[in-house]
């Protein structure tokens, strides 16, 4: 599986001992700890046999004490070891020792340790013997770049990373490594998406980006364009799309894996519903300018369900994903839809648009009654839906909303992964607040309290009667406007793939 513009994930093997030959030019990357006195820590290695003998550690440990490592976390030293067969060795801190080690602690290690590689095209690591799955996602995810745009003035001299061999004992590192690697892959098609300008990406080529992956993936494909849109009454779709010159589409992508389970008539059925605004600049409510630029990212909720549903297929797994996926641009004009106006949605509903500016919520209420005509089990509705989830919760860690035990379901998962959603409640009272004077809803309170909450129980609307499901909101997480850190860049991120992804999963082998 590999990303519609171009980037090419590292190839990955398993090896159970050093490789002697034709490494010299690779990176060995081995973890340390902090150990030793708190006033005086000292970095020492952390996994050694069967891969080190006690001359290597020595030798990397004597070279880690004269720089004054400490084995902080994610700190890098860069070393050279003698008696290694490889070029050079890199080492990544993990903090203080632990019995256990979590797994997005060595994932974001890996993470670390690839970002510091300065052009190595080929690494070997020991941190697979402490998780190899994370290993293999972090240093993946880690090592991605996004150069689409660059011509030779900017872009990076030094190739990226082109192969990782992580060394492990465990019989089955191979397969783990294997679904790391896919996992990985599908956070990169995610990232691609988001980091695409919206000059490349709007809604006609998002739709088609999206139909050529899922038609890779073997999925069933079906767009509709703006006359179908209309004639269809996706009354949200195009209220939003029609300011724009470039209209607006919706797809659907359809993994039917139920013919792969042992009971195909027993097999779950799962709804993924992603935003799709290729820009935003909020329509005639318009945003300031500061940082608009950052509405780049307005279409991640879409980026990652599109790359999930792919990799549902590429992993085989025995359940049905269907994701339904609104795509519009939020542009002021004078075919815009304005403050006032009362949209009816597909399915009936109507809403009145309050605020323009609160756009995405109108695409998905239309997507969602789609979705839900499938009638599936559950639905995970995710978007870059509002500035309030990152009051409420920072810029890394996604508000998961919806039916009480399937939210807390997504959220548990979500934060075994590393993406760290968090279950919020949706309380009632808040429905009240969304009534309107002409039209069954409007699409915004007059309170400034509470937005992420507010928009979670709009969207509630629109679910059908009897579907569990779940809405993640990661209007921060999903783009990095700060630095990087661990296995996550600058700018698109990818979340909440793996958390969908990992769901999916957990749905196929437990119901």
């Amino acid at each position: 599986m590999s990303t519609h513009t171009g980037y090419q994930s590292p190839s990955v093997a398993v090896a159970s001992s050093l490789p002697r030959r034709g490494v010299g030019k690779s990176v060995l990357i081995v973890p340390v700890v902090s150990a030793g006195d708190e006033d005086r820590p000292r970095a020492t290695v952390a996994t050694t046999e069967p891969f080190l003998d006690a001359d290597a550690v020595t030798e990397i440990e004597t070279s880690l004490h004269a720089l004054g490592a400490k084995g902080g976390s994610e700190q890098v030293h860069r070393l050279i070891a003698p008696s290694l067969p490889v070029g050079s060795v890199l080492t990544v801190g993990l903090g203080k020792p632990r019995e256990e080690w979590p797994a997005d602690v060595v994932r974001r290690a890996a993470g670390a340790a690839a970002r510091a590689l300065n052009g190595a095209e080929a690494v070997i690591t020991t941190l697979s013997q402490l998780d190899a799955a994370a290993a293999v996602e972090g240093l993946i995810l880690g090592s991605y770049r996004f150069t689409e745009f660059r011509t030779a003035k900017t872009a990076p001299k030094e190739p990226g990373l082109g192969k990782i061999t992580v060394l492990s004992t465990d019989k089955d590192a191979k397969r783990k490594a294997s679904h790391a690697a896919a996992v990985a892959t599908a956070v990169a098609t995610a990232r691609d998406l988001v980091n695409t300008p919206p000059s490349h990406l709007y809604p006609a080529e998002f739709a088609d980006r999206a139909k050529a992956l899922g038609e890779s993936a073997g999925l069933d494909v079906e767009v509709l364009d703006e006359k179908a849109l209309q004639k269809a009454g996706y009354g949200g779709v195009i209220g939003v799309g029609k300011g724009s010159s470039r209209p607006p589409r919706l797809v659907r992508l359809i993994h039917r894996g139920s013919r792969l389970a042992k009971n195909p008539k027993q097999a779950k059925k799962v709804a993924l519903v992603g935003k799709g605004i290729t820009f935003d600049t909020g329509g005639i409510s318009i945003k300031p300018a500061a940082n608009m630029h950052y509405m780049t990212s307005d279409m991640g909720g879409a980026a990652a369900v599109i790359a999930t549903v792919a990799l549902a297929a590429h992993l085989e797994l025995p359940i049905d994903v269907i994701a339904t996926v609104p795509m519009a641009e939020n542009m002021p004009s004078g075919t815009a839809q304005r403050p006032g106006d009362v949209l009816t949605h597909y399915g009936g509903t109507t809403s009145e648009v309050l605020n323009t500016d609160a756009e995405g919520r109108l695409i998905l209420a239309d997507a969602i009654v789609r979705a839900c005509e499938d009638k599936p089990d559950y639905l995970i509705e995710t978007s870059t839906l509002t500035g309030a989830q990152a009051v409420a919760l920072g810029a890394r860690t996604p508000g998961v909303m919806g039916s009480d035990e399937f939210r807390d379901r997504v959220a548990a998962i979500s934060q075994q992964v590393g993406e760290n959603g968090w279950p919020m409640p949706l309380p009632e009272e808040l429905k009240d607040d969304l009534k309107s004077t002409v039209a069954d809803l409007a699409n915004v309170t007059g309170q400034r309290f509470a937005g992420m909450l507010v928009a979670g129980t709009y969207l509630r609307e629109f679910v059908a009667e009897g579907v569990a499901w779940a809405h993640i909101d990661v209007a921060t997480p999903a783009y990095n406007t700060g630095s990087p850190w661990g296995y996550t860049p600058k700018g698109g991120t990818g979340v909440p793939t793996r958390t969908m992804i990992a769901v999916l999963e957990d749905i196929a082998e437990n119901g």
